[in-house]
């Protein structure tokens, strides 16, 4: 303070005493801040000058070891005024090793640099910059207006003199203005700066940094208003928040977060651009060598404009809302007509099984009819029917033909007898049994049912009824296992995602590091501690449909147990088989794919990306094997081996994700693997499960197609399944063989488009069939199937829209950012939520009502395919 006060007074009073002289007190200060009083420092000779410096002048001098120069500059400083002071220093000459130290000493903060400036890069790399340009740190200052000074002190070690030239300037337009471009240009050595001050009644903007220039990579920062001001690429990432550019920067600020209602936007040009997806230019071979970067400016605009008011949050929540309660609405209407109808009709037509012969004025039916037996006031028994399935005597046609023919009256008498065994046995019993005391390893226990299973599931032509005949009890225990077990896996699952998302969160709130999360940022609205809250609020569409189904399916399993409780006929003996637990899996997979969506996108990357795909990959392995199960409810897989399958096709998913990235080998493997599992899937369907995987499959495979294909020249026996199954292999050969040519970066992505495609093949496939078969699709599936169609090419149009990849680097990510189209709060991709959970939705529905047309016809009359 002494020497300081010194220096004033000599400002003011050139002609002023004072007790210490100016060469003894700038040696004193030089040796304290930069050389250190060392021994050989202390007989050593200095030559101190000190100028009083003019702002906007260029001083152009030459300093050596032995003389040191001090400007000495003054300005006003007001409160409600903020003006930016820039130093500006060129050496002209080439002093490497001895370099010039400027140290800049201000009121309440030093800047020290030295000319050519180091910046080191990847591997230690040094470039040097022989201009540099740096701005100067303002206080606060509590008075209304003061004077402040500052002192550039100039000095080197070099004993040769060296030029340079120093200019002190003002910065104008030092303070950002709401919704007003700015103009400048940066370098790795002339980092940039601007204040910006929140107006009344703004509490959020947005800062957007803009350029025409990809490269050479930049980053800016928003710090607080403190010195010293983190300006350099080694240190701009020690505070604030952070993210690298090329073209497109944008930060959303919050005044709660800085306390002067104020902050710092810091435009930094890097040394190289390999963090912005730039290719390295050189490569050294002696690490201590200095390289030239070359012109490294940028030209950059810079603009502060006001984010969305609470009014908009507001807004787009019940926009939210309101669309997805409005299917809840839809779907009470729609119930309440339904009700409406089947009360109508039961008035009209009255069960007849719930009247007594006398009421119905018939007799019971003859045993010797076909298909019927008075057994507790139920006919058409499934026994009869099925057993009748397993007759190969006759050659059955295919379409307009009856599959089967009546059978001697020896047959019917030995149903008969069948029937009263089982009947007196259901007789014995004091209660009826729970699905507890039913397990599935109860039957097939003969030693002679895998020769049943041959002759019936080799037949040429199969109805439903043939693969429906083991017992409703047991199947719907075993369906009921896969919604308990994709709820015990949402539940293992989702915890760890939940505190994991968190965990990130926390880390980009603390660090500032942007670069983390592949936001969309010029429509990321944050809400408390999440950084993009329009993003995790846009799924709340897959939790509320997904709840929404599950509803509707409890509706339609109740309404089949009071059918099945009163021994309507349709519900025991037509329609395809009424099994609810696929269904009750797939609505919980649609909620949980919105709560796993939500989490990704709390700080969307590539690391948990799986996240957000996991339970699709579940939605489409669960929707084909409902799909499969409608006319294949004996063999349809079970949940035990179904989850097996899609844990494995996760595994496959993280793998991808960490070794895929042009792993030939990875590729090789899993194109390989892709392929063998193609064909033994085609196989096991093919052949309805009825084949082997051993040592003699080879020879087995050889012997069928040397007598059927070479020997006989007869085509396959199941054509239709033939035809899927060629297609099918077709298109995963196919996919095979793209992943292997173009080792795609997002595997994941790439591991989702295999199961949709296939997914796809399998429904146009069914619905193609079904009309085939002269089945009908009623007006109900009729109109979801187009609706469901049209919002999914509405949604995969947004999906394309690619607003953010975590295939390239944050920086060329930010090059895909749009603003909000919808309510200025939602973006292309929040839109794609929307309309993407209305569309599974839909798919939902499509599956649930598609053989609605099949209720009252007879199972022996359903074909397979």
């Amino acid at each position: 303070m002494l020497l300081r006060s010194c220096w004033k007074s000599r400002h003011k009073n050139s002609s002023g005493p004072c007790w210490i002289q100016p060469g003894l007190a700038a040696l004193l200060w030089l040796c304290v801040t930069q050389l250190g009083c060392g021994s050989g420092a202390v007989g050593e000779t200095k030559s101190v000058v000190q100028k009083d410096a003019e702002f906007d002048v260029t001083y152009n001098d030459t300093v050596t070891s032995e003389n040191q120069t001090i400007y000495a500059f003054n300005h006003t400083v007001s409160r409600n005024r903020t003006e930016g002071v820039r130093v500006s220093v060129d050496v002209l000459s080439q002093g490497f090793e001895s370099p010039i130290l400027f140290v800049v000493r201000q009121k309440q903060a030093v800047l020290s640099f030295q000319v050519p400036l180091i910046l080191r890069g990847l591997y230690q790399r040094k470039y040097p910059y022989n201009h540099v340009g740096r701005t100067l740190c303002q206080p606060p200052t509590r008075a209304l207006s003061e004077t402040q000074y500052f002192f550039v002190d100039v000095s080197t070690l070099s004993s040769q003199g060296t030029n340079y030239q120093l200019r002190v300037s003002r910065v104008e337009s030092f303070t950002l203005q709401t919704d007003k471009k700015f103009s400048f240009t940066a370098s790795p050595s002339q980092p940039q700066y601007f204040k910006y001050v929140f107006p009344d009644g703004v509490d959020t903007v947005i800062v957007k940094v803009n350029s025409d220039m990809n490269f050479p990579c930049s980053v800016m920062s928003i710090q607080d208003i403190q010195c010293p001001v983190y300006d350099l690429d080694n240190n701009v990432a020690f505070i604030g928040m952070y993210q690298t550019m090329t073209k497109k920067g944008a930060i959303t600020v919050q005044r709660k977060d800085f306390p002067s209602n104020s902050f710092y936007v810091v435009v930094v040009v890097k040394t190289e651009d390999e963090a912005c997806g730039g290719p390295l230019r050189f490569y050294p071979l002696r690490p201590d060598e200095l390289i030239d970067a070359g012109n490294r400016s940028k030209i950059l605009d810079v603009v502060v404009t006001p984010a969305i008011n609470s009014k908009v949050y507001v807004m787009g929540m019940l926009f939210c809302l309101g669309i997805f309660f409005s299917f809840y609405l839809l779907t009470f209407l729609v119930a309440c007509l339904d009700n409406k109808r089947v009360n109508k009709k039961r008035e009209l037509f009255p069960n007849p099984a719930d009247m007594s012969p006398a009421e119905t004025g018939k007799t019971p039916a003859s045993p010797y009819e076909y298909g019927s037996f008075a057994d507790n006031g139920s006919t058409l028994s499934s026994e009869a029917i099925t057993d009748s399935a397993t007759s190969t005597d006759n050659n059955y046609g295919y379409m307009g033909q009856e599959p089967f023919k009546r059978r001697p009256i020896l047959n019917h008498l030995h149903h008969i007898a069948v029937r009263i065994e089982r009947s007196l046995d259901s007789v014995g019993r004091s209660r009826q049994e729970s699905l507890s005391s039913v397990e599935e390893d109860d039957y097939d226990t003969l030693d002679d049912i895998n020769s049943d299973k041959n002759i019936v599931r080799t037949k040429k032509f199969l109805c439903v009824s043939d693969l429906a005949r083991k017992d409703k009890r047991v199947l719907s225990k075993k369906y009921q296992i896969y919604f308990w077990n994709i709820s015990t896996i949402a539940v293992f699952y989702a915890l760890p995602v939940i505190q994991l998302v968190i965990t990130y969160q926390t880390v980009v709130n603390v660090t500032g590091n942007q670069d983390i999360c592949y936001y969309n940022f010029l429509c990321a609205h944050p809400l408390g501690a999440l950084s993009a809250f329009n993003n995790i609020l846009s799924n709340l569409g897959y939790v509320m449909l997904g709840l929404l189904f599950l509803l509707i399916v409890l509706k339609r399993d109740i309404v089949h147990n009071r059918a099945m409780v009163r021994n309507d006929l349709n519900a025991l003996e037509c329609g395809i088989p009424k099994h609810f637990g696929l269904f009750y899996a797939m609505g919980t997979a649609l909620m949980m794919e919105g709560l796993l969506s939500a989490c990704y996108h709390v700080c969307p990357n590539y690391t948990n990306f799986q996240f957000d795909t996991s339970f699709m990959y579940m939605i489409a392995g669960l929707c084909m094997l409902k799909l499969y199960q409608k006319r294949h409810p004996d063999i349809n897989a079970s949940a035990y081996t179904a989850y097996a399958c899609l844990a494995a096709v996760i595994f496959f998913s993280v793998l991808g994700v960490v070794f895929g990235k042009g792993n030939t080998v990875f590729w090789i493997i899993f194109s390989v693997i892709h392929i063998l599992a193609t064909l033994l899937l085609s196989t096991q369907l093919y052949y309805m499960g009825r084949w082997r995987l051993d040592s003699g499959v080879l020879r087995r495979m050889v012997y069928i197609i040397y007598t059927d294909s070479i020997r006989q020249c007869s085509g396959p026996m199941y054509i239709d399944r033939m035809v899927l199954l060629v297609m099918g292999n077709i298109v995963n050969w196919s996919l095979a063989a793209y992943g292997l040519i173009e080792r795609p970066n997002d595997f994941a992505s790439y591991l989702l488009a295999i199961a949709i495609c296939n997914l796809l093949l399998y429904f146009a496939f069914y619905i193609i069939m079904k009309l085939r078969s002269g089945e009908r699709i009623k007006c109900l599936a009729l109109v979801c199937i187009l609706f469901t169609a049209v919002v999914w090419g509405f949604a995969l149009y947004f999906f394309f829209q690619g607003l953010s990849t975590w295939q390239k680097t944050p920086a060329e990510s930010r090059e895909h950012n749009r603003d909000c189209i919808l309510l200025l709060f939602f973006d292309d991709h929040d839109i794609w939520h929307f309309l993407s959970s209305i569309a599974m939705f839909g798919s939902f529905l499509v599956l649930l009502t598609m053989d609605d047309d099949l209720d009252t016809v007879q199972r022996d009359k359903i074909y397979v395919f």
